[in-house]
């Protein structure tokens, strides 16, 4: 029995549809200024302006996975790992999704993930999964650290400042508290969900991927058979190498001035901006790309590939990735209309009015909700908190209740949307990596994320009745 071809839009049609949706909607909304057929034109265009960096970012990274991948050090890497597993490779997914959930809580490690998504896709297809393992355990992984943000200067930090500038105290030890049982609750749950469906592609009971997107996969990133396994002393140095690329990446987004101090971030990594200009603690999208480019140019040497062959696999694996990066640009582009016409301020005023006056066990659930649809339309964690905080931190504060809970409604509620919306580029970039349909990621991940939502609204409630 043959499967049925499955259709469904593409990730450009999906993205398109919602600018054209945004804009019809400014032509019924008062006080905002509506869309004209050139700013819905020019929306994907001002989206990839506005995303440049991370554009950038993403292609030189492609280049680099390129170079690495033609020295045969991953797959190498790869095969012996998985063979030392020897049958235990559901464990690669509760040691992966705590590290990315450690990264979103402390620093909102959000965009930097996309990164990962080819290495994880091919290590989890040789362990006997599929790629929907792959992107759940990155995306859930980070996503669900985001939403239970402890010390995330990007969101829980940024919010309580907002409401601090106004002269508003926000307790950071309720903040962390609420974070850390929002963490784990949530992941302990994720990790079981996904753990589950590996266990069922691991024995061949079902994966959710179409004929297609299995084809895409196993050409992408099959591995081929693990018996005889070369792993030259060159090849585990390039390793060394690739693994120390990412380390120095994540170190050099965290805010350490945040963290430890200004002075103490100073002292210590001051020395580092030797190599671009800016230490370690600053870096951003820039100084990452330049970063990777450079790591390129010494993998390639170190694994002994000439010339024209590191420039010819950069450009091979930069050109794999441009799909991604297109749809990086598209999404940024609904944001982007949104701010031109002031969408986003008229629904965020409406909003703080239906909530002004709620007693506390409706006034929570509201605002959860309230500030899901908020962040499907500021996608940008730190935009969406400098606008709606001022607003939404004093309101709490004038009917009593405790700002700090606030917050987490925020951090929850963006990390809730950061899981499957279609107007975030890490979301549909990521899933382009990994080879999976936007549809197919909504249809296997649904339910979990609507457990996910409830059981956050839930433990945000009874928060805001007794704190």
């Amino acid at each position: 029995m043959t499967e049925k071809k499955k259709r469904s839009l593409s990730a450009y049609s999906i993205l398109l549809l919602i600018i054209i949706a945004l804009a019809a909607i400014t032509w019924f909304v008062p006080g905002v200024e509506k869309a004209t057929l050139a700013t819905i034109v020019m929306a994907p265009y001002n989206g990839f302006v506005d995303a440049l960096d991370v554009c950038v970012f993403v292609l030189v990274l492609g280049g680099f996975l390129g170079v690495v991948t033609k020295t045969g050090a991953l797959d190498a890497g790869i095969k012996t790992l998985v063979k030392k597993l020897n049958g235990k490779e559901l464990i690669l997914i509760p040691i992966l999704m705590t590290v990315f959930a450690l990264g979103g809580t402390t620093y909102g490690m959000c965009e930097e993930t996309v990164a990962f998504y080819a290495l994880i896709s091919a290590t989890m297809v040789a362990a006997g999964f599929d790629t929907v393992v792959a992107a759940a355990t990155i995306l859930l992984g980070a996503g669900i650290g985001c939403l239970g943000s402890t010390v995330n200067p990007f969101a829980t930090g940024i919010a309580s400042d907002a409401i601090v500038s106004l002269g508003i105290p926000v307790d950071q030890s309720v903040v962390i508290v609420l974070g850390l049982i929002l963490l784990v609750v949530n992941l302990v749950i994720a990790i079981l969900f996904v753990m589950n469906y590996a266990k069922k592609v691991k024995n061949e009971k079902g994966s959710i991927l179409s004929t297609s997107e299995k084809a895409a996969m196993m050409e992408h990133y099959a591995q081929g058979d693990h018996e005889k396994i070369s792993f030259s002393g060159k090849q585990k140095f390039v390793l060394v190498l690739f693994a120390f690329t990412f380390i120095i990446m994540v170190m050099s987004v965290m805010p350490w001035s945040d963290l430890i101090g200004e002075a103490a971030a100073n002292s210590i990594f001051g020395w580092s901006s030797f190599l671009n200009g800016v230490p370690l603690g600053g870096w951003w999208f820039g100084e990452l790309a330049m970063w990777f480019f450079l790591a390129t140019i010494i993998v390639g040497i170190i694994g002994g590939l000439h010339e024209k062959v590191i420039v010819d696999s950069f450009l091979n694996g930069a050109a794999d990735i441009v799909s991604v990066v297109l749809v990086i640009a598209v999404a940024r582009g609904a944001s982007v209309l949104m701010t031109q016409t002031g969408l986003d301020i008229y629904l965020l005023t409406a909003a703080a009015n239906a909530l002004n006056g709620l007693s506390a066990t409706i006034f929570a659930p509201l605002a959860y909700v309230i500030y899901i649809g908020l962040s499907f339309l500021i996608p940008s964690t730190s935009g969406c908190a400098t606008v709606t905080m001022p607003i939404m931190g004093p309101l709490t504060a004038n009917l009593g209740y405790n700002p700090a809970v606030m917050v987490m409604i925020f951090s929850a509620a963006s990390g809730i949307v950061n899981l499957f919306t279609p107007t975030s580029g890490v979301v549909m970039g990521g899933l382009a990596i990994a080879k999976v349909e936007y549809s197919t990621w909504l249809k296997w991940a649904g339910k979990l994320i609507l457990i996910l939502a409830v059981v956050s609204c839930v433990i945000l409630t009874v928060a805001m009745m007794i704190l």
